[in-house]
């Protein structure tokens, strides 16, 4: 991040209160429509994220995580990260080694992420990559996977 971000603090707020709790009960419902618990360190891990300003570091959510500022043990952040990816509730973004929540309803889609070079803001969006996918198939390769990260200025940034 830029040191000369000039905007308001709260450009890209996390959810909280009614809104939050919404977002767990969703969780938990999916969670339940899938035979998967999401037990209290997930439960919490996702809170976190979703809470967030922007992307969280594992150790950003190992600090935060206990109450009264008990920080977690790293494998109990760690597991719940490995879960809440696989179930598509929160995203890795690799070149800034951070997650943030998924912000779409709909499991298997494509996450791509706009990068706020001067906040660091992540604002996530599903790219239309289907012809560069397609474009693997005569090579005889299948992906499965792709990691789109497109790097500049928020509107709030601009």
């Amino acid at each position: 991040m830029g040191t000369e971000c000039h905007h308001e603090d709260g450009a890209h707020p996390g959810i909280k209160g009614v809104d939050l709790r919404h977002a767990l009960t969703a969780a938990e419902s999916r969670c339940a429509q899938t035979q998967e618990r999401l037990t209290t360190p997930r439960r919490r891990v996702l809170e976190l994220l979703l809470e967030a300003n922007g992307p969280l570091k594992a150790y950003d959510l190992i600090a935060a995580f206990g109450a009264h500022g008990a920080p977690a043990k790293p494998p109990t952040v760690y597991r719940a990260l490995e879960f809440l990816e696989r179930l598509g509730f929160a995203h890795r973004i690799e070149s800034l080694n951070a997650y943030v929540p998924c912000r779409r309803d709909d499991q298997g889609h494509r996450a791509a992420f706009l990068i706020c070079e001067c906040c660091g803001a992540a604002e996530e969006f599903e790219p239309d990559l289907d012809a560069q996918i397609a474009a693997a198939a005569p090579a005889g390769y299948a992906v499965r996977a792709v990691t789109l990260e497109a790097r500049g200025l928020c509107l709030a940034c601009q």
